[in-house]
């Protein structure tokens, strides 16, 4: 499970270092996969509110695989896990929604 657990930490640090490149970056970022920006009136603030987002979801994805360190093969404390990513999941998408709504132009 200690294997596992790398893992998980590595798909969190690839969400935290996508967060930390859409904080710095110039050009609108791209949060729905395969889909163009939609115009954006402040650039700047868009990229760290999307960056701030990505980077904690990262570090909750991390927190929630703490189970996995834990748990022996077959445990049901991999639930929470499971769970907890479907509900981040979800509140990751809510939160986007509101800031495109905020820097979306009119």
């Amino acid at each position: 499970m200690k294997i596992a657990f790398i893992i998980w930490v590595c798909t969190g640090l690839g969400f935290i270092v996508i967060g930390i490149f859409d904080y710095f970056s110039e050009k609108p970022v791209g949060f729905w996969a395969n889909t163009k920006t939609v115009p954006i009136k402040d650039v700047k603030k868009y990229n760290r509110a999307t960056g701030k987002l990505f980077f904690c979801f990262g570090t909750i994805f991390i927190l929630l695989g703490l189970p996995l360190l834990y748990a022996e093969e077959n445990s049901p404390l991999i639930l929470l896990s499971i769970v907890g990513i479907m509900f981040e999941v979800i509140g990751v998408m809510i939160v986007y929604m509101k800031i495109e709504e905020k820097y979306r132009r009119k």
